[in-house]
Formats: C-alpha cells, sequence, structure tokens
C-alpha cells in the first residue's frame, strides 16, 4: 500500500509555486492602481514578464476560486481540499487533522470502551488515532526527515495497539502510556506525565525524528536506491525505539535479520500499521 504522504505534499508544494510565481511577479512589472482590474495591468514587455503576469493571474483565481479571504498557500490548500471531490483523500485528511492547540486536540479526541487483558479500559477511535498522529508527526516536523502521520500511528500501534497501559521491558523498567516511555527517556524529552495522549504521541514523533536522523547516519555509506534508503531509514526508527544504546548500535544497515527477534516483529508492526493509518485516512475521509 502506498502511503499519502508524497502527494499531500506535491498539492501543497504546487500550490505554494504558484504563490512564488505571483511574488516574482510583483518585483518584474508595475503594480495595477488602486482598485483596477487585473486585464489593465500594463503589458508585459518580455517573454518573462509576461509569464509572471499570467502566473499572478493564476494564483489570484486560485485564491479567489477557493476561499473568499485566502490569507496563505496553507488556507488555499484547506479551501481546495473541502470543497473539491477531485482532492486526494490525503489532502481532506489533512484538513481534518488541523488543530490549532494541544487543547483543542485533546477535546477532539473520542474515547471508546475496550477490554485488555481481561480488563475494561478506553481507546482512542479510529479517527481520534489519525488526529492524533497527525497532529504529532506535524508538531515534530517529521517531514523533514521523510517521515509522516502513517509512521506515528504504526509506532503507537506497535507498541500498545492504542490502548494505554504500563509494560514492563526487558531490562527491568516500566514503561507507560500509549508510546511507553521509561522514566529516564520520558525525562530526556520532556514529558511530564506519559499517560497524558497528547504529550505521550508528540513525544513518541520527537523521538522518532531522532531515530531517523541517526539512521539515516548509520546507512549514509550505503549504495541505495531512494525507496530503499527510506525503507531503512524506517527500520532504524524501530531500532532506536526498541533498543537501548549498545544494542542498537549494532545494527549496520545491513544486519537486521540478526537483531532480535522482538526488534523485527517491531519493525513488521510499524509497517503494518502505517499501512493500515493509510487506509484507514482513505476510508475516513476519501
Amino acid at each position: 500500500m502506498q502511503r499519502l504522504t508524497a502527494s499531500t505534499v506535491w498539492s501543497a508544494s504546487a500550490i505554494l509555486l504558484i504563490a512564488g510565481a505571483a511574488t516574482l511577479s510583483s518585483h518584474v512589472i508595475p503594480s495595477a492602481p488602486a482598485g483596477a482590474d487585473v486585464a489593465g495591468a500594463p503589458t508585459a514587455a518580455t517573454p518573462v514578464a509576461a509569464a509572471a503576469a499570467a502566473a499572478t493571474s493564476a494564483a489570484e483565481a486560485v485564491a479567489n476560486s477557493t476561499a473568499a479571504a485566502t490569507r496563505s498557500a496553507a488556507d488555499a490548500v484547506a479551501a481546495v481540499a473541502s470543497k473539491s471531490g477531485a482532492v486526494p483523500p490525503a489532502i481532506r485528511a489533512a484538513t481534518a487533522f488541523a488543530v490549532g492547540s494541544e487543547k483543542e486536540l485533546r477535546q477532539r479526541i473520542k474515547w471508546v470502551p475496550v477490554r485488555w487483558g481481561g480488563e475494561k479500559t478506553k481507546t482512542p477511535d479510529e479517527a481520534s488515532r489519525l488526529l492524533l498522529a497527525q497532529a504529532a508527526a506535524e508538531h515534530a516536523g517529521l517531514d523533514e526527515v521523510g517521515l509522516g502521520f502513517e509512521d506515528v500511528y504504526g509506532v503507537i500501534n506497535a507498541e500498545t495497539s492504542w490502548v494505554p497501559r504500563k509494560g514492563m521491558g526487558r531490562n527491568g523498567v516500566t514503561s507507560h502510556g500509549l508510546a511507553q516511555f521509561e522514566p529516564n527517556t520520558a525525562k530526556g524529552y520532556g514529558l511530564k506525565n506519559p499517560n497524558d495522549p497528547v504529550q505521550s504521541v508528540y513525544a513518541a514523533a520527537r523521538y522518532m525524528k531522532d531515530g531517523a536522523e541517526w539512521a539515516a547516519d548509520k546507512i549514509e555509506h550505503l549504495p541505495l536506491t531512494p525507496e530503499q534508503r527510506a525503507e531503512k531509514i524506517r527500520e532504524g526508527v524501530s531500532i532506536y525505539y526498541n533498543l537501548s544504546v549498545r544494542g542498537r548500535n549494532k545494527w549496520d544497515g545491513l544486519n537486521t535479520a540478526k537483531l532480535p527477534v522482538e526488534t523485527r516483529r517491531h519493525i513488521r508492526n510499524v509497517r503494518s500499521g502505517a499501512d493500515k493509518a493509510s487506509d484507514l485516512a482513505e476510508e475516513i475521509f476519501g
């Protein structure tokens, strides 16, 4: 299952390119008088200026057709996503995920009852899981390392199946919450309450970003295609998340099959969870 992040980035980039062309045009041709129609602007003296003028008109047309008061490229993307059935599901999902604050995010999370270990507890519903994963990915800037909300969803799915609880590692240390942070790691990432779902998933995304950067350094010397490199970085995120410093440093990008069985299972489960997140986004927002 191909993930949706690429289409989101492409669509947003297209809007930004149009906006960039419009900005360039303001330096190439004189501005139209206040209140004048765009068509009444001075005729461009060169092909470059003509192209810039056309870009200006295109940008204004996009803004006028998508929102009555568009203030940014993000507003334009949101307006298009909400009105056009032809927009990819990832764009509509990103619009639905948008939150203004952690307080708003907590208010939008819906909890549903579930049985775990023979006891009744609660878990975020599917839409809330996607919401948490997207907000955390955006907050951590995971797009900078080639990751997205699907990857956050996959890690939490592998750690706890989205059921907040305590867990015991092989080192005998208890981990907590949706993201299963040990006390020392939680302290290092400023996670004051591992049982808070927003704090926990946000910290997990920041931890994943560090893991992706670590993995990129580990495999930098390997002759890999872009697709292979992306897959290896995702492997590295699981290794970074799942193993101690000593254990993770044994990985060289080629010896994944020799890692502990639990770590290899984590890699598979994260990949499966990421695919599930992509399917859910299409199902809920497609």
